[in-house]
């Protein structure tokens, strides 16, 4: 049976291929072999007669689903792909970054991130953050039926007002701060000086209270008696300013009468040595 296909075989190459059957015989080429190296090289032939006939449609083998992968070294873009554009301030990796106040630098994956930090507190900044002013205390002309005559100074320490007595049934009011409680009082005196930019020498009783204060503190914004200053008599009190403009309305001081420093000053323009104060 064997040797019948094996004749067979030569057959058919013999009419298909007489070149190819002439270099083998079957005492050299064990038969499987040679049915391989006859009918694929038929096969091959046949292939390549079609391919090269025009009269006949050629069929191209469909592509893979799946892209083909591409290798390229790093940090050199594919050929055809888009490079994307990096934003401004981007910091290549192992690049040092520069140093820059309130802001840190962590690694988050392999991208670095920048958390920027509230910046560092000014001093306008802790200005904003304490208690403002109570515009209720601002001034302003009102109506003013007491018996006293213009141009006498009336304080209500209940009120937290300060009264400058005008003509016709009128009166320029002002917001003040008062004494605390333990520290209130009431009387009558003029005004026997008047200083601007005073300086501040706290008496031996206050400083008993408050160990820390200094013997004097010249005048100036950091002085407690503010832009102005108008004294009462005989006495320790005063009318004047205040670099804590948050306290008027406030029972907080020690007996004086505190204004904000633009109203103390619009007061000390308005009245003179000897114009009467009166406190209730």
């Amino acid at each position: 049976m064997k040797r019948l296909l094996f004749a067979t075989a030569l057959v058919a190459a013999g009419a298909a291929s007489p070149a190819v059957a002439s270099q083998y015989d079957n005492s050299r080429m064990p038969f499987p072999a040679l049915m391989n190296a006859l009918f694929g090289e038929q096969t091959a032939s046949a292939s390549t007669d079609r391919r090269l006939d025009p009269s006949r449609p050629t069929y191209q083998q469909p592509q893979s689903a799946q892209p083909k992968r591409s290798y390229r070294q790093p940090g050199v873009p594919a050929q055809g792909s888009r490079t994307a554009s990096q934003p401004s301030g981007f910091v290549q990796p192992g690049q040092r970054l520069p140093s820059y106040s309130g802001m840190t630098t962590t690694s988050r994956g392999s991208r670095n991130v920048s958390a920027i930090q509230p910046p560092p507190r000014t001093r306008a900044d802790a200005r904003r953050q304490l208690p403002q002013f109570n515009p209720a205390f601002a001034p302003k002309v009102v109506s003013y039926n007491g018996p006293e005559k213009p141009g006498t100074i009336v304080i209500n320490t209940n009120e937290r007002f300060l009264y400058l007595v005008q003509n016709d049934g009128k009166a320029m009011r002002y917001g003040v701060g008062v004494g605390r409680p333990g520290f209130e009082w009431a009387g009558t005196h003029k005004i026997t000086r008047k200083a601007e930019w005073p300086g501040w020498t706290p008496p031996a009783a206050m400083k008993k209270r408050q160990p820390g204060l200094p013997d004097h503190m010249p005048g100036g914004p950091n002085n407690p008696l503010g832009a102005r200053a108008m004294y009462l008599g005989s006495t320790l009190y005063r009318i004047h300013g205040s670099n804590e403009p948050w306290t008027i309305g406030r029972a907080v001081s020690s007996g004086c009468i505190r204004m904000r420093n633009e109203d103390v000053i619009d007061l000390y323009e308005r009245v003179g040595v000897g114009t009467a104060v009166k406190v209730i």
